[in-house]
């Protein structure tokens, strides 16, 4: 039987994972192409025979998504495979009206057929959309882990947008490793804040590898926790799966893919936010929350906000950077910086769009309808380039700088700038240690 050509869409990440997991080394299937979308500068490259496998010596070649229907055509393909996160229903259908009306067939592959089993205890933390305080809550578990003695290994959702091959596996445990694995801002923004506080954490494109590296580190492991990113489904067979909501765009979690599967996947779901959201907000969310998932438990949340110099807000003119992802496909109007120069007394937040430079330009195309603050995109040396001539240029007396990293650490600020930070912190009761005993509790004889 002739193998059935296969194109596999997606933004670099979950298109890698369940290439791996599903088709490297399937006889039946042949995978012609990737495309891609969402990520900048992703496309031309070629997933590299070293990854690929035995079957694949040249390579798999990456093209943009906007020309789906005519790679369909062009490689004569049966099955396109829908494997990337955090898209509307609408764009779903509308990626699998332009897949079918080629010809082929439109596939979403299921949790079972990519999930990889570890033989450590697994706590998954995912979301419902992008900027729900996923990082956050990840890194508060792992805190609270730590307390009762437990050595814990964070694995991260990936992001590889350098060389595929150099990044298969990668472990960062110092700053330093941030400049030895090249990473971008949106990367640093994940670990850096792991590292800080004494975490490990593994991310790269291989994660068989990854997890079993991960198991064996040599600082020790006792609990996995999957920092899922984008909101991803976890690549890992989950123990305690924890999904974050955000009552600031409720009916999301119901209209959002894979979102929505987290949701009903969830043994946890944490509203967060709640000390910025209206009322009636975090009610519509609770029921949404309950018409697919009565079982879950349900925790709500705060998310405190603090900054290094308050007097550098007051009664000025501020300029807004905020994460990148959040802000972008993501689609928040604002975040905790919004939120810090509302409460520290900011006279104005300045619009940065009449001062955009480069690719930042093409950022706010794509993403028309994001609000007067500034994405911190910087996926490479341009867009970095970009992002610090954006910054220079705005008619501010202050910036707020609300990015999970210091940004004055990879580009220079000029201007006078103060940091926000924010964190979780439980409201009501249950409380996450007291779910996270009883985790450990069901869990003792691994340990």
């Amino acid at each position: 039987m002739s193998k059935r050509n296969v194109l596999i869409l997606g933004a670099a990440g979950r298109d890698f994972h369940n290439f791996n997991t599903f088709f490297k080394h399937n006889d039946n299937y042949n995978v012609v192409a990737f495309t891609a979308t969402q990520i900048p500068d992703i496309d031309g490259r070629r997933y590299p025979a070293g990854l690929a496998g035995e079957d694949y010596p040249n390579g798999i070649p990456i093209y943009p998504e906007e020309d789906l229907h005519i790679l369909i055509k062009r490689f004569n393909v049966q099955d396109c495979i829908f494997s990337y996160s955090d898209v509307s229903y609408e764009k779903v259908m509308s990626v699998g009206s332009i897949v079918q009306a080629a010809g082929a067939n439109f596939i979403l592959l299921g949790p079972d057929e990519t999930m990889i089993k570890s033989s450590k205890p697994v706590i998954s933390v995912c979301a419902v959309r992008t900027g729900c305080g996923k990082s956050q809550t990840s890194r508060k578990i792992i805190e609270l882990l730590m307390k009762r003695g437990k050595k814990v290994i964070a694995i991260r959702h990936p992001m590889p947008y350098g060389n595929l091959l150099n990044q298969s596996v990668q472990r960062f445990a110092e700053i330093e490793d941030l400049k030895k694995h090249n990473c971008t801002i949106e990367e640093m923004e994940e670990y850096e804040p792991h590292i800080v506080r004494g975490n490990v954490i593994y991310a790269g494109v291989d994660y068989e590898a990854i997890l079993r590296e991960a198991e064996n580190d040599k600082d020790g492991c006792d609990v996995i926790v999957w920092d899922g990113g984008n909101n991803d489904l976890p690549f890992l067979h989950t123990d305690l799966m924890i999904t974050v909501t955000d009552p600031h765009r409720v009916g999301h979690e119901l209209t959002y893919y894979p979102g929505e599967v987290n949701l009903r996947m969830a043994d946890l779901v944490v509203i967060n936010k709640v000390d910025s959201a209206e009322q009636n907000d975090i009610k519509k969310l609770r029921d949404n929350i309950a018409s697919v998932n009565s079982k879950a438990m349900v925790i709500e949340a705060n998310s405190p906000i603090q900054v290094d110099d308050s007097n550098i807000i007051k009664n000025k003119k501020v300029l807004v950077v905020e994460d990148g992802p959040t802000l972008t496909h993501g689609e928040m109007k604002f975040g905790a910086g919004v939120v810090a120069a509302e409460r520290y007394g900011a006279s104005e937040i300045v619009d940065p769009r009449p001062y955009l430079v480069g690719s930042l330009l093409e950022t706010f195309e794509i993403y028309p309808d994001t609000g007067p603050i500034l994405p911190a995109m910087g996926y490479g040396k341009k867009q970095l380039h970009d992002l610090e001539l954006t910054i220079q240029n705005a008619e501010c007396e202050a910036v707020i700088i609300a990015t999970p990293i210091d940004l004055s650490r990879v580009i220079k600020i000029k201007k006078p700038y103060t940091r926000v930070y924010y964190s979780l912190q439980e409201a009501g009761e249950p409380k996450l240690g007291e779910i996270l005993d009883h985790f450990l509790e069901e869990h003792e004889n691994i340990f």
